[in-house]
């Protein structure tokens, strides 16, 4: 039963975002100005995800390429985090926007823009955010901390050009679930 485990992942996510939120209200900022605004229509909203289109074809071009490129996956830890019964799946799907919405504030609004401003350089903020993402899920094994840290790139990219969290937000969620649901059908 993954339910207790997808319940503690969604509050975790959350905690790390209440996290960034108290340091952000800390310096007299907003959570808004960190993800880059509110939709005011919407036409926002479907530029966005008009946007998150392409992306995520180069998104799935990337991951295939990067499981090209390092061969057979030796980690047996990941299929064993993929839902299998009915609850499974709307927890999973749960999950999966929870950590859209989380993990972009956290890493690509977060942590990206302090590394980019340490550094004084987007690309360095950009880079340095994908190692943190990439080891973060290093429970899933090297293969896919390459892989996700790569990723994370994407991410970053998209985010800095975009200079918004919301398509990658939108991204983010759309792959964790699409990947760990089919992968779940797949089994």
């Amino acid at each position: 039963n993954l339910a207790p485990l997808y319940l503690e992942l969604i509050a975790v996510e959350w905690v790390l975002v209440l996290v960034v939120y108290r340091g952000i209200k800390r310096n007299r900022g907003s959570l808004w100005e960190l993800v880059g605004g509110r939709w005011s229509s919407w036409r926002d909203i479907g530029r966005d995800v008009a946007l998150c289109v392409p992306f995520l074809f180069v998104w799935e071009g990337t991951a295939w390429l990067m499981h090209r490129l390092l061969g057979p996956d030796k980690a047996k830890s990941v299929h064993a985090l993929l839902p299998q019964s009915a609850i499974e799946v709307v927890l999973w799907i749960l999950l999966s926007v929870t950590a859209g919405i989380c993990e972009e504030i956290v890493y690509r609004g977060y942590f990206q823009r302090q590394f980019a401003g340490y550094t004084n350089s987007v690309v360095a903020g950009v880079l340095l955010q994908a190692v943190v993402f990439g080891l973060g899920h290093s429970y899933q094994g090297m293969k896919q901390v390459i892989i996700i840290t790569v990723l994370g790139i994407l991410y970053g990219w998209f985010a800095a050009w975009r200079r918004s969290l919301r398509p990658t937000m939108i991204a983010h969620a759309w792959t964790d679930i699409y990947n760990g649901y089919l992968r779940a059908l797949i089994r």
